[in-house]
């Protein structure tokens, strides 16, 4: 059986071939609402596919977008991706993603694959982007936009959440339980001094500890961001002498894991620990007792990041304030903190 082409579509539709590609590609050029229904009915009848492909490399984009996670293993980054997915389908996209594993070898990696495959844009999650990585951005000129961490390195738009704003908020409500200080969870020695979330975190917790006139010294730990090593780090916090009232994590998954090494040591929470963390992932509220948490507006990020990366003028004069789109953090109180 021959295979169907744009030709026949538009004879069937009694157009012209230009007219057919207005309507597959919902533009350039408006088509009178009689004339894309005659189009749409005779693909129909006809079955036509168009060729991806073929309108790719006469664009010069494809109807991909390209989105780079350290692990979307952890819940957060899939929760982030999951709602990435649904914002471009919405614009008629399809979302490759790249998993670097905090590797900045690996995230080079993925920038060159997919901006080789010309991208339509590209959303990045960057733990911490490099020199090279920057370059390779900079020599094809790509769509990019960072979303939930802005590296220094480059000064694309970034779409953000209050992160420092968001901890001082979970932190002044664990004080105002009375607890006598509250610890932090923090990152690991690699985790980024400047733009990084989880240093946001820390430094707001500092922030709301200094604010109540209580020293920080010696109460930050460093952890990685999953549940399973801050589980092992959490059980020689709490099995030692100096155990804390409350303990504020720089991510949920490493709250969670802080629960199950409480539950595993019989240390009651929230009557012997109040425990706080940040992302309000989904399983935030089933945890044991349910997690107090700072939440962030996935949707609306991810939904901001595909309208910037596939509008217009995506590359705007500006401060980076102005290059900045910040989403407000707010608390979800729960049983982990206190509060009945």
């Amino acid at each position: 059986m021959a295979k169907v082409t744009r030709d026949d579509v538009a004879r069937l539709a009694g157009t012209s071939t230009a007219v057919v590609s207005y309507v597959i590609n919902n533009g350039p050029r408006p088509v009178a609402p009689a004339t894309r229904e005659r189009v749409l009915a005779a693909i129909k009848e006809l079955g036509y596919r168009p060729d991806r492909v073929a309108q790719a490399m006469a664009s010069r984009r494809t109807d991909l977008i390209g989105m780079i996670v350290p692990d979307a293993r952890q819940p957060f980054f899939g929760e982030m991706t999951h709602a990435v997915e649904q914002a471009a389908a919405e614009r008629g996209k399809m979302v490759l993603v790249g998993n670097t594993d905090y590797v900045a070898e690996r995230e080079v990696h993925y920038l060159r694959a997919f901006l080789g495959m010309r991208v339509s844009g590209l959303i990045l999650v960057s733990h911490a982007l490099n020199d090279h990585a920057a370059a390779e951005i900079d020599a094809w000129d790509a769509r990019v936009v960072l979303l939930h961490e802005r590296p220094e390195a480059i000064d694309d738009v970034a779409v953000v959440t209050d992160d420092l704003g968001g901890a001082q908020l979970a932190v002044r409500h664990l004080l105002e339980h009375g607890y006598e200080y509250v610890a932090c969870m923090g990152g690991t020695a690699e985790t980024p001094a400047v733009g990084d979330p989880v240093s946001d975190h820390v430094e707001g917790w500092r922030r709301a500890m200094q604010e109540a006139g209580i020293p920080t010294e010696g109460r930050l730990f460093e952890a990685p961001y999953n549940r399973y090593d801050a589980y092992n780090v959490a059980l020689e916090l709490l099995s030692g002498p100096h155990r804390p009232p409350a303990i504020f994590c720089s991510t949920d998954d490493q709250a969670i894991g802080v629960l199950r090494a409480a539950r595993e040591l019989r240390i009651d929470v929230p009557g012997e620990l109040a425990v706080a963390g940040f992302d309000d992932v989904k399983e935030a509220a089933l945890t044991d007792p349910p997690l107090t948490t700072v939440a962030s507006d996935r949707s609306g990020m991810a939904r901001a990041a595909v309208d910037l990366v596939l509008d217009d003028g995506l590359r705007v004069a500006g401060s980076r304030r102005e290059r900045l789109k910040l989403f407000p953090s707010r608390l979800v109180v729960r049983r982990s903190c206190g509060c009945e």
